[in-house]
């Protein structure tokens, strides 16, 4: 099966990544983070673009930070590397979520306009 019809989506993905450096995000495929530039956007947040830490603050007070959860319709999740023990790895695991100012439970149909 021939590759070519994939050809659009390659240089339209490699025309992204030029641009998400530009803006200081360094790996554009990370897991999660298109969804969260999305639900950042359509919330008004300010997008922190880094695997560790919150998924967003608020533009008008950095030190508000917020999680987004997203779901497709019909299904689960869950927040991911929590850990019940040693106690230590516990409570760090417990920290992100008490670093959230807010958590946003976001359940997905189709990508908005």
């Amino acid at each position: 099966m021939s590759q070519d019809r994939f050809k659009p989506v390659i240089k339209l993905l490699k025309e992204a990544f030029v641009l998400a450096r530009s803006l200081g995000i360094p790996n554009l495929l990370q897991p999660g983070l298109a969804k969260e530039m999305i639900v950042a956007d359509i919330l008004g947040h300010e997008l922190i673009p880094t695997k560790r830490g919150a998924d967003a603050r608020d533009p008008a007070n950095p030190n508000i930070a917020y999680e987004y959860l997203s779901f497709l319709e019909g299904k689960s999740g869950q927040f991911d590397r929590m850990i019940q023990f040693p106690e230590d790895e516990r409570e760090d695991s417990l920290d992100r979520i008490r670093r959230n100012h807010k958590t946003f439970c976001c359940f997905l149909q189709d990508i908005p306009d």
